[in-house]
């Protein structure tokens, strides 16, 4: 990988984009709704932009503006000019010749954009001879290696006759930037391309698209929330507020001096480690008393096996864990996807077996244990999943889904009194009674993870698993999220297991971090010691990997991970 320049250098000539005046208006059943207005935003060659704002500020309609793929319920004004052609004022079929060749997309999650029946390599090659027809197999197989080559898909000859799901997340990303650069176009548009992706994994994502913009030349716009990344990759900022422009700089110019309050909440609401430290605030004693208190959950030597399937070998998923939580006592998990942290929260709640070791939740062993038994122990642990959306009834009121819980432990059994539960839950959460009436569809993403930890809290339990709470939500959102969990938790004094692939979500919560690396505990100790004197290489690794809202300390951040790499034998696949 070129690690020549750390951003790229003032470009020059024609601009690759030119939106001018750009407004977007929807169509729906309560009236017409302007989600993009007068926007006029311009991209040189070779140059990164990052467009960011929270969901709703219109990033990703203006993106897919360029790209003519807006809902046929919305209705554009103004200039979309892409090189010569206004994208706004030509054909379908005209649009169609564009996307590839001048402009393509990095979709926000290839797990859904990828077709999971077809070959990965039939699906670059799909593109290829759509733009030129003459073009003969060999050639096509030929152009797809070198282009999956380029991202760093290792073996591409044989790997190009795989299936999407036998890829890892980053690997899967890394076939969408092959999909997006076999054309050759001038700009490429990445919507959120980590925001999915452990910090390790996004960094190597981040650095690979660095390489491309640097070896080929091609210019980028970047759609995302992150400033840690934009920090890390973007040579200027465009920051978007409801549907509107309201500041544009070069990146060092931006982050060093913000104008627009919104801008400041921003940068301000992104984690930062060291910054928030819950251990780092409680004194030695106050630490030590917390470990004093009783266990919750005890496990020693842990294992959790999944079985093989048609002969093949059992996948030992956590392999020999030792950990415990106390009373009050927040846990924080973290590695990267498939390290087996989600696995060992749902045997912690019971939603999985466990294959050996020991592991006992409020006194009660976990091994060979039987559902009726433990079903009266479920009502004091609740469980705040990833994605609250999946996990609502979709056919249900916020309320009755938080009512859920009182109702199946018969809790309440007058309707008034599970009534006035849920609107004094819904008050702790910060959400009104008049949440209560509302579909989850109807809610935020923020207010649906706010009903979620209502949910969650609705039997006073005395252990809470979080599962990945925040990362699908904006900075800002995950800001307001965490700051009311620690309220919660100093208020109601749960223990918590804490699940994160996010050292500085974990540091602004947890009195004891835990990692895991493949189904391993490699380390664990008090929050300050784990992130200040890392005793394992993958601990490092991770902290090294996490990105920062400052492009200087980035940079030095970045070259600082580089050497590490090297040190330790490169990246891990």
């Amino acid at each position: 990988m070129s690690t020549t320049s750390e951003h790229a250098p003032e470009r020059t000539g024609e601009p690759v984009l030119s939106i001018r005046d750009l407004q977007v208006t929807f169509a729906t059943d309560q009236g017409p709704v302007e989600a993009v207005k007068d926007v006029d935003i311009e991209v040189a060659p070779g140059e990164v932009l990052a467009i960011v704002g929270e969901s709703g500020s219109g990033k990703t309609v203006t993106a897919r503006s360029v790209l003519g793929l807006l809902a046929e319920t919305a209705t554009s004004e103004g200039a979309v000019l892409l090189g010569r052609h206004d994208v706004l004022a030509i054909s379908r079929r005209e649009m169609r010749q564009l996307r590839g060749t001048d402009v393509a997309m990095i979709f926000q999650e290839p797990s859904t954009a990828l077709n999971p029946v077809r070959k990965i390599g039939w699906q670059i090659i799909e593109g290829l001879r759509a733009h030129d027809q003459k073009l003969d197999k060999k050639e096509a197989r030929e152009r797809t290696i070198k282009a999956l080559t380029d991202v760093g898909i290792p073996d591409a000859e044989e790997r190009i006759d795989y299936y999407p799901h036998q890829f890892s997340g980053g690997q899967k990303q890394r076939i969408m930037i092959a999909m997006a650069l076999a054309l050759n176009p001038g700009l490429i548009i990445a919507d959120e391309p980590t925001t999915a992706l452990d910090v390790t994994v996004q960094a190597e994502i981040l650095e690979l698209l660095r390489d491309l913009r640097d070896r080929f030349g091609s210019s980028i716009v970047l759609i995302t929330h992150n400033m840690g990344v934009v920090a890390d990759l973007a040579d200027r900022v465009a920051v978007m507020y409801r549907g509107e422009l309201v500041e544009e700089a070069p990146a060092t110019e931006l982050f060093a001096h913000p104008r627009q309050d919104y801008t400041k909440e921003l940068l301000a609401a992104v984690p930062h480690l060291g910054r928030d430290s819950v251990s780092a605030a409680m004194s030695e004693d106050e630490l030590a008393a917390q470990l004093r208190e009783p266990v919750l959950v005890s496990a020693e030597d842990l294992v959790i096996e999944y079985p093989g399937r048609l002969g093949q070998k059992a996948f030992r998923a956590v392999d020999g864990v030792s950990f415990e939580i106390h009373k009050g006592e927040v846990l924080g998990l973290v590695g990267e996807s498939g390290s087996g942290k989600t696995t060992i929260g749902r045997a912690v709640a019971g939603l999985n077996r466990i294959s050996g070791g020991s592991l006992r939740v409020l006194d009660h062993e976990m091994l060979n244990f039987r559902e009726r038994a433990f079903m009266p122990l479920r009502q004091q642990i609740g469980f705040v999943f990833q994605d609250p959306a999946a996990s609502f009834n979709p056919h249900l009121t916020v309320g009755e889904c938080i009512a859920e819980p009182l109702a199946v432990h018969r809790r309440g059994q007058k309707p008034g009194e599970r009534r006035a539960r849920v609107a004094e839950l819904l008050e702790s959460v910060q959400l009104t009674r008049g949440h209560a009436d509302r579909y989850p569809h109807e809610l935020s993403g923020g207010q649906r993870q706010r009903a979620s930890l209502a949910r969650a809290l609705a039997l006073d339990p005395e252990l809470l698993i979080a599962d990945e709470p925040t990362s699908a939500l904006d900075v800002s959102v995950q800001a307001k999220v965490l700051d009311l969990f620690r309220e919660l938790q100093a208020r109601f004094g749960f223990a918590c297991l804490f699940i994160s692939h996010d050292l500085a979500v974990v540091d602004m919560l947890a009195h004891r971090i835990g990692v895991l690396y493949h189904g391993e505990l490699v380390e664990q100790g008090i929050g300050t010691q784990v992130l200040e004197d890392p005793r394992d290489a993958y601990t490092r690794r991770l902290i090294a990997s996490l990105p920062v809202p400052d492009p200087q300390e980035q940079a030095q951040r970045r070259r600082a991970h580089r050497e590490l790499l090297e040190r330790e034998g490169g990246t891990q696949t």
